[in-house]
């Protein structure tokens, strides 16, 4: 076989203890490091918003799951899945009984969890925790238009960006502004 990547289920609020114990494990040889070779716990940046402040913190994307890259053996994969399933709080694999050769999930799903997580190459992905609702008054805080205040009109969730209908020379002016870069009035 080759690498591919497996989820093991836990028991929720145990992702980073079982990762760290599965490490541990991997640097005292219990687990073979030809066979386990990264332990991941998926979590992203969340910038929430509250009173004017930016908050940041990290969510798990997959709350009681964790991911592992493996390459198991036709034979002796019973001994390796074993002593994972062993770790305290470890519920097993998903989709498969205890009895059972884990399966992996497809290259695409774990290249897109990765992703959202920021694991792979390119730009990490931050979401931005939003309580703003179309008709709502804001103030930009920050950018040319700082000072201004106007009314939403329309809330692009996917590039965090909002279209502002703001007083320019007394005329109505659509500005599309970040999220960031305004606060509730």
């Amino acid at each position: 076989m080759a690498r591919s990547w497996y989820i093991l289920q836990t028991y929720s609020g145990y992702e980073q203890k079982i990762q760290r114990t599965l490490a541990t494990m991997l640097t005292e040889q219990k687990l073979d490091s030809n066979i386990v070779f990264q332990v991941k716990v998926p979590m992203e940046e969340v910038v929430e918003i509250s009173n004017g402040k930016k908050h940041v913190r990290n969510n798990l994307i997959l709350p009681g799951y964790i991911m592992i890259e493996m390459d198991l053996p036709q034979i002796g994969w019973k001994n390796t899945c074993s002593l994972i399933r062993r770790v305290q709080g470890v519920t097993g694999f998903v989709g498969v009984k205890p009895s059972e050769k884990p399966r992996p999930i497809s290259t695409d799903e774990a290249k897109n969890i990765l992703q959202m997580a920021g694991e792979l190459k390119g730009e990490k992905q931050v979401r931005i925790k939003q309580n703003f609702e179309v008709g709502e008054t804001v103030k930009i805080t920050e950018g040319p238009f700082a000072t201004f205040s106007g009314a939403i009109e329309d809330i692009n969730t996917e590039k965090n960006k909002l279209r502002v209908n703001v007083q320019i020379f007394g005329r109505a002016t659509p500005v599309e502004v970040d999220v960031l870069q305004v606060e509730k009035i």
